[in-house]
C-alpha cells in the first residue's frame, strides 16, 4: 500500500478464525478488531475504541481478556493490558471515555458509570454519566444534542430533581475536556473534597 496521511498500515498474522466478511468485504472479526485497536496508541484513542465496542456489545470483556491472554508476546500488549484495566463497558460515548480517563489520570477515585440516582423515597430521579454515590457527586458530559430545545428542557428539570435529591452535578463540554483539562479536574476535585465528611 502506498503511504497516505490518513491511513495507518499495520502488518500482522491473520489466521482464518480472525477473518470474516461485512457487506461482502473481508474484515477482521469484532474480537480481533478490538484486540488490534487496543494495542495501538495513543492510549486515549485505544481506550475510546475498546469502550465503544464493549458498550455496543459487539465484543464482551471476558472474551477479549481471554483472547489477549492467549497472545501475550504480541506487540502492543503492555498498552492493551492497561486499556483492559481501565475500560468501562457502560461508557456511552467517546467523550465520556475521555472525561473519565482525564479524572482517573488526575488521581481521583474511580467513578461509577451510568449510575441510577434515587430520592429518599426510592423513586428514580435520573441516570448520571459518572458518579461517586457515597458523596452524591455526579459528573456529566454534555454533547451538542443537549442544546436542542426539548433536550434542554428535560435537562433542566432533571438537574433540578437531582439537586433536590441532594446531588451536586457538574456538567462539562468537549471544550472543557479537550482544552481546559486542568480546570475540569480542579472543579471535580473541589466538589469531592467539599462532600467528604469532616474528621
Amino acid at each position: 500500500m502506498r503511504p497516505h496521511p490518513r491511513v495507518a498500515v499495520a502488518r500482522s498474522t491473520l489466521p482464518d478464525g480472525d477473518r470474516t466478511r461485512f457487506a461482502g468485504l473481508p474484515v477482521t472479526t469484532p474480537l480481533r478488531t478490538a484486540f488490534d485497536l487496543g494495542r495501538q496508541g495513543p492510549r486515549t484513542d485505544a481506550l475510546v475504541a475498546v469502550d465503544a465496542l464493549l458498550y455496543r456489545r459487539v465484543v464482551k470483556l471476558p472474551a477479549l481478556r481471554a483472547y489477549a491472554d492467549a497472545r501475550t508476546g504480541w506487540p502492543g500488549m503492555p498498552l492493551l493490558r492497561e486499556v483492559l484495566a481501565l475500560t468501562e463497558p457502560l461508557t456511552e460515548s467517546p467523550m465520556e471515555t475521555r472525561l473519565r480517563l482525564l479524572l482517573l489520570d488526575a488521581g481521583l477515585p474511580p467513578p461509577t458509570a451510568q449510575h441510577d440516582v434515587r430520592n429518599a423515597r426510592g423513586m428514580f430521579v435520573g441516570r448520571v454519566d459518572l458518579a461517586w454515590p457515597a458523596l452524591r457527586v455526579a459528573v456529566e458530559y454534555d454533547g451538542d444534542h443537549h442544546r436542542e430545545r426539548a433536550h434542554f428542557r428535560q435537562g433542566v428539570a432533571r438537574l433540578n430533581a437531582l439537586r433536590a435529591a441532594g446531588w451536586v452535578v457538574l456538567r462539562f463540554t468537549a471544550d472543557d475536556v479537550l482544552r481546559h483539562p486542568g480546570r475540569t479536574v480542579a472543579l471535580v476535585t473541589q466538589a469531592l473534597r467539599e462532600r467528604r465528611p469532616a474528621h
